[in-house]
């Protein structure tokens, strides 16, 4: 395999962006060349074409298979082994979301939870970081729960969610400004009291269409 130019600027921006979701530079850069290779590589190879050391390649390799988007392979003949990357990009972000929610979500929901009983026990004094700490604890419990609802969808039905995000988005967005995300548009303090009412409930109720001709 050969380092094209667009192969290149892809390598490395993945690895840019690795850094920015909190992972090892050259494990991404590893994911994103056996993503894009149209056959497995070996360590050498892969050591090779991202010119970084062997240790650094092992290292990344295991980290990747743990996380279930990498795979060794082996070919008759050759007693090297190979490394493949998941190349299906839905599958893809099924496997990264649902370790993410293993190693970062579930964790601090527990901590939350924690924090929440202690601050509890503070009595008045630790009223407000109580308060404050439930919110965070109600939302991202409630983000990790939506996934979890969407994650054993069969690969069209997520894509046709995702496809109706711009209707969903005009659904809920009625009615409000449209504004950048900050102080100007805080969170409603209702906006988990949700009262038993169904999305259906709350969806507007279409106009009748007009008589006049």
């Amino acid at each position: 395999m050969e380092m094209t130019p667009a192969a290149q600027k892809f390598v490395l921006h993945w690895g840019e962006m690795g850094q920015a979701w909190g992972i090892n530079r050259t494990m991404a850069q590893v994911h994103a060349l056996l993503f894009i290779a149209p056959s497995a590589l070996d360590a050498e190879e892969i050591s090779t074409l991202l010119d970084v050391s062997r240790s650094n390649v092992s290292t990344s390799l295991r980290e990747l298979i743990t996380w279930g988007v990498v795979r060794r392979v082996h070919i008759i003949g050759d007693r090297r082994d190979r490394f493949e990357a998941l190349k299906d990009v839905m599958e893809t972000f099924r496997v990264i979301m649902a370790e993410r929610r293993r190693r970062e979500m579930d964790p601090t929901i527990a901590l939350l939870e924690h924090c929440i009983d202690e601050a509890k026990a503070g009595g008045k004094a630790e009223a407000y970081t109580c308060e404050q700490l439930e919110k965070m604890h109600a939302f991202t419990k409630m983000v990790t729960e939506w996934y979890g609802h969407i994650e054993n969808l069969p690969t069209p039905a997520m894509l046709r969610l995702f496809h109706g995000g711009t209707l969903i988005a005009k659904l809920f967005s009625r009615g409000r400004k449209a504004g950048k995300p900050g102080f100007a548009d805080e969170i409603p303090d209702d906006l988990f009291e949700t009262d038993g009412e169904d999305v259906e409930d709350a969806a507007p109720t279409p106009a009748k269409p007009s008589s006049k001709k």
